[in-house]
């Protein structure tokens, strides 16, 4: 079979082309912000950074304020994702069971989450019924997060239920097996591999919408980082290193779940 030219679409697309325009890109933006930092006679100080990451004290290796930041970032993405998860799969069964309150109920639950700002939500929770249900700041941000991101899970979760063949759905039928049996043994595991893509991009956009809860002080990364910098008014050190540590961290779910995509691919 005679191998299709190289177009310019398909150079492009390579992974080294797309490596090297992610490093240019990244470094006009910083080239670009050490030139507005001169111009303003801005006073670096990236000596001052590794302290905040780790120390060797007496007592032996100390994570700094932004590690432990960074760690509360994850617990409050991963307590918020399985929830949305948990969440987001009721709804779409919901949508998909055919009974018309469930799926009333469903699509009224989407319609009104997808059409609320996450700040506004956040908000709502923290300021009116944090109050009513006794919900602390840690609560309402881990409800907050769960039910923004549930409305779009839970599409996610319908577009790959959907795309099972219904000869599956027939198959369960002719073995006598409920409804609930054939999601559990048949649909969900078949439907995983549709829906682990943009559930990994929805948990890398959780990850960041996560940097919203600063606005009532929860003690996250992005927290941290704003505490940090009125202390020692480091404000380029401080966010060029809160951003790289959001990009590590995303990069490597990223990484990983691909990895995951391939044993999938390998076994289906």
């Amino acid at each position: 079979m005679a191998r299709r030219p190289m177009t310019l679409a398909r150079w492009m697309n390579t992974r080294p082309v797309a490596v090297t325009l992610y490093l240019v890109v990244m470094c006009a933006i910083i080239w670009s912000s050490y030139v507005g930092a001169q111009q303003m006679g801005y006073n670096w100080q990236w000596y001052q950074v590794p302290k905040y990451l780790f120390t060797f004290t007496d007592d032996g290796f100390q994570w700094g304020e932004i590690m432990v930041g960074l760690m509360a970032t994850i617990g409050l993405s991963l307590t918020s994702f399985m929830l949305a998860i948990a969440l987001g799969l009721v709804v779409a069964l919901l949508r998909l069971s055919g009974l018309v309150v469930g799926k009333g109920v469903a699509i009224g639950f989407l319609e009104l989450i997808r059409n609320i700002p996450l700040l506004v939500l956040l908000y709502l929770f923290y300021y009116v019924l944090g109050p009513i249900f006794g919900l602390d700041r840690w609560a309402a941000s881990v409800l907050t997060l769960a039910v923004f991101h549930s409305a779009l899970i839970s599409e996610i979760f319908r577009a790959g239920i959907n795309a099972i063949p219904k000869g599956q759905w027939e198959a369960a039928d002719s073995i006598g097996m409920t409804r609930a049996q054939a999601y559990r043994w048949i649909v969900l595991p078949q439907s995983i591999r549709f829906m682990l893509p943009p559930l990994t991009g929805e948990m890398i956009a959780l990850i960041k919408s996560s940097a919203i809860v600063s606005v009532i002080a929860v003690a996250e990364l992005t927290t941290v980082g704003r505490n940090i910098i009125s202390d020692t008014f480091m404000s380029f050190e401080i966010w060029f290193t809160v951003a790289a540590v959001y990009l590590v961290v995303t990069l490597i779910l990223s990484f990983g779940v691909s990895r995951m995509e391939k044993r999938f691919a390998v076994y289906q």
